[in-house]
């Protein structure tokens, strides 16, 4: 005789009621700002108490999914990677291996996607980058870090494609890699080499020379790897 399957734990309450709720949006192609249905109406449809409703709604207002507005209701929230980027900057612990993994993402999507940059890129997009390296210029030549401007300007690389997940996707590897950074502390010693790569990078793409600006872009990439492995500390007993 074949044996008795054994039981499997039922979800708790609230997490089943995530699901629910996820359901519901997405059969109904709730879009940013829709209202969903009162607490005691959601308990009522679910079969579920009040506080399970409220347990769920907390744990995806956690995750970005819905926004709670007091006396006003529960509405679903535009996307948004800010819960992603707050678990993977928590995650990164400051360990720097673990910051050349996220520089090597950013580096395959910057690279990944250069050739149709190419092709997309305009002259008001030129005109900020190259305004943006200026920027970069004053700062580095008084020996200053200038993350705001290294920021601007890999987001307007990608600018060009209006493509909001790979714009936001860039900002997120880039602000995870700044957090790192702060927490180890993490320093450039050569922000006028760090400048003139970015400016050697516009004036490829200006041309339109792809192998340029790909043997521009690896530098660049290259050059950060070379500043993490500078902090990287010694290993115990002074072995390699």
């Amino acid at each position: 005789m074949k044996p008795i399957a054994a039981l499997h734990k039922p979800p708790p309450l609230h997490v089943s009621v995530q699901e629910s709720l996820r359901a519901y949006i997405a059969d109904n192609r709730l879009e940013a700002g829709a209202p969903l249905p009162s607490e005691g109406e959601l308990a009522a449809r679910l079969g579920v108490s009040r506080n399970s409703v409220r347990e769920g709604i907390k744990a995806m207002e956690s995750l970005g999914v819905l926004e709670v507005r007091r006396g006003s209701g529960v509405f679903v929230k535009a996307f948004s990677f800010e819960p992603l980027l707050a678990n993977l900057t928590y995650g990164l612990g400051g360990v720097l291996e673990a910051i050349g993994n996220v520089i090597a993402v950013r580096r395959a999507l910057e690279l990944g996607m250069i050739e149709r940059t190419l092709d997309a890129i305009t002259a008001d997009d030129l005109r900020e980058l190259r305004a943006t390296v200026e920027a970069m210029r004053g700062r580095a030549e008084r020996g200053e870090a200038f993350p705001e401007e290294d920021r601007r300007f890999h987001l307007l690389l990608v600018r060009c494609h209006d493509n909001a997940i790979l714009s936001r996707l860039i900002e997120v590897f880039w602000l995870a890699f700044h957090h790192a950074s702060s927490f180890t502390d993490l320093h450039n010693p050569d922000p006028l080499q760090t400048w003139r790569d970015h400016a050697a990078i516009v004036e490829a793409i200006a041309a339109r020379d792809l192998a340029a600006v790909r043997d521009r872009l690896e530098r660049h990439y290259d050059g950060i790897a070379a500043v993490i492995a500078l902090n990287r500390p010694a290993p115990a007993g002074g072995r390699p």
